[in-house]
C-alpha cells in the first residue's frame, strides 16, 4: 500500500481519476489524538497490505474545508472509499487494525 499527502487541489487526480486501485481518502488533522492513534498503527497497516491494490491519501481537514464540507466530514478521522472515480463507503474511526483491513480488503479491486 502506498501512503500519500494531497491538497484539496489534488482531490481528483490523486483519488477520482485513479482506475483499478483502491483509493482510502483519510481525512485527519493536527491534535486529534485518535488520528495520532492512527498514525502509530499505519506502518503495521501498509506491511499488511503489501502487494494489494490499494493507496491512502492523506487531506487535512483544516486545510481542506471545502474538501471537507462537500463529503460531509464530520469527525476525523474519517476514512472515505474510493475506486474507479466512484466512493463506495466510509469508515467513520479507527476501531481497530483487523476492523480496517477486514472493510479496506472487502473493497480491492
Amino acid at each position: 500500500m502506498r501512503v500519500t499527502t494531497s491538497e484539496e487541489a489534488r482531490f481528483d487526480v490523486d483519488v477520482v481519476a485513479v482506475s483499478d486501485e483502491l483509493v482510502v481518502v483519510y481525512f485527519r488533522g493536527p491534535g486529534c489524538p485518535n488520528c495520532d492513534f492512527f498514525a502509530t498503527r499505519l506502518p503495521i497497516l501498509v506491511d499488511a497490505l503489501e502487494g494489494d491494490r490499494v493507496r491512502l491519501v492523506k487531506f487535512d481537514a483544516y486545510e481542506a474545508p471545502t474538501l471537507a464540507t462537500r463529503f460531509a466530514v464530520a469527525g476525523i478521522p474519517c476514512f472515505d472509499l474510493w475506486r474507479d472515480g466512484r466512493r463506495l463507503g466510509r469508515m467513520s474511526e479507527f476501531h481497530s487494525d483487523t476492523y480496517w483491513l477486514a472493510v479496506v480488503r472487502e473493497h480491492l479491486p
